[in-house]
């Protein structure tokens, strides 16, 4: 059967189409890089993996009340990559953040850090995919006790473990809590309702019934 200059040219299109998905599908996205984030199960510190490119130094900070760069204590820090073993030289200045340097390149830098009321954050130069994991022991579905930054999703997963992820982000925070802490919450709660009624409704509805 042969094809009209309309069924033709609705080939050529789709064929132009088809090559471009395939010539798209070899570019890596930008803003690919990883920075992946697990809590321990105490909730007193983490382990960090962070992917960086074409870097030669890293830097273990903070971010501080007026966005300065704040000194952290790391320990376990490990480099690897395109080399076996990956080395590199630490540069502690100071009263100034701790830092690495090594070959320029591609690496992944892995560290533990500790962690100060059940908050996690950071930030980067530029886009990065964040996966936080949240032990079992800990929660983020309560919103008066937990906060996620703008972006992040929480996924609950069967064995109660919680992974928190931003697609592409410069900035990241994540508050979470434990079981006490909620209980605490509805203690408190419960109080205040128990308060309204005896101060202001139990007195409203003895005024009504004067009244009538």
């Amino acid at each position: 059967m042969r094809t009209t200059n309309g069924d033709r040219r609705r080939s050529v299109l789709a064929a132009l189409c088809t090559a471009l998905v395939i010539a798209l599908a070899g570019i890596p996205a930008a803003g690919a890089l990883f920075a992946n984030y697990t809590v321990l199960p105490n909730g007193t510190a983490y382990n960090a993996s962070v992917e960086i490119t074409s870097a030669s130094e890293y830097m273990f900070s903070d971010v501080g009340i007026m966005g300065e760069n704040v000194p952290v204590q790391v320990g376990n820090v490990q480099l690897s990559g395109n080399c076996s073993p990956c080395t590199y030289n630490w540069s502690r200045p100071w009263g100034a953040p701790a830092s690495i340097t090594f070959e320029k390149g591609n690496y992944t830098v892995s560290y533990t850090e500790p962690l100060q009321d059940n908050t996690l954050q950071g930030t980067f130069d530029s886009p990065y995919q964040v996966n936080v994991t949240i032990p079992e022991e800990f929660d983020v579905r309560n919103p008066l006790l937990a906060g996620i930054s703008q972006g992040g999703v929480a996924i609950r997963h069967g064995d109660n473990t919680t992974t928190v992820q931003w697609i592409k982000t410069v900035v990241f925070n994540v508050r979470f809590y434990d079981p006490g802490r909620e209980e605490l919450l509805w203690f408190f709660l419960q109080f205040m309702g128990i308060l309204v009624l005896v101060l202001v409704v139990i007195p409203w509805m003895l005024s009504m019934k004067k009244a009538e």
